[in-house]
């Protein structure tokens, strides 16, 4: 999205009035009680942004990849299922649907929630056998890929393997252990945008956040 990037997040780029990620903390306060948000890039700015939208708290994770919150912050000992979402998806779900879904597959250390693939767009193709994963690829294709939608234990995948920095690293070893389940519920609208442009296009979902 540069330029608008080189000055802002993605996270904080325009969206009905508001912003991709305030929309989206505004949408899963109508489900989930608490809210944490990891900031890397521009995180300062990010962070006073997510502030004012009442989030539970946030962590800080410049320099790092995706999945170091997972073994280096209070969540590493938190012994329940959490939802892993992005910042630059827009996404309908439903959430009690998805979370019955992880607790009839045994309450995995995670469950990746799939979607269609979208023509043009790179993604993880998953491959699973009876919900269990058996590999991710990005190019042999399959009829469903990771949408970036999650629901993991945070404190068995530390119990499962030492620290790892990328999701890539985390899903390798428990697929190596078959322990990555793929969820059969589907969100009921899935958009990504990597322009600004993309972004406009696609339908407000829910209310409008305050500002």
């Amino acid at each position: 999205m540069m330029p608008f990037t080189a000055n802002l997040p993605k996270a904080m780029a325009p969206y009905y009035h508001t912003t991709l990620i305030a929309q989206g903390i505004v949408t899963l306060k109508k489900f989930v009680p608490n809210i944490y948000v990891t900031v890397g890039y521009k995180g300062h700015v990010l962070a006073e942004h997510v502030v004012s939208q009442g989030i539970s708290g946030l962590f800080d994770t410049s320099g790092h990849d995706n999945a170091w919150w997972i073994f280096n912050t209070l969540f590493s000992s938190l012994d329940e299922p959490i939802f892993v979402l992005t910042c630059d998806n827009v996404v309908d779900l439903d959430f009690d649907l998805i979370t019955k879904d992880y607790f009839n597959l045994g309450a995995p250390p995670c469950m990746v929630v799939p979607v269609v693939p979208v023509d043009g767009l790179d993604g993880d193709f998953i491959f699973e056998e009876s919900g269990y994963v058996t590999n991710l690829s990005r190019s042999n294709r399959s009829n469903i890929y990771c949408s970036g939608i999650q629901v993991i234990n945070p404190c068995r995948i530390n119990r499962l393997m030492s620290p790892m920095s990328n999701f890539y690293e985390v899903w390798s070893h428990l697929i190596a252990s078959n322990r990555l389940m793929s969820s059969s519920v589907y969100p009921k609208k899935w958009f990504v945008a990597d322009t600004l442009e993309q972004l406009s296009a696609i339908p407000l979902l829910s209310d409008k956040p305050r500002l």
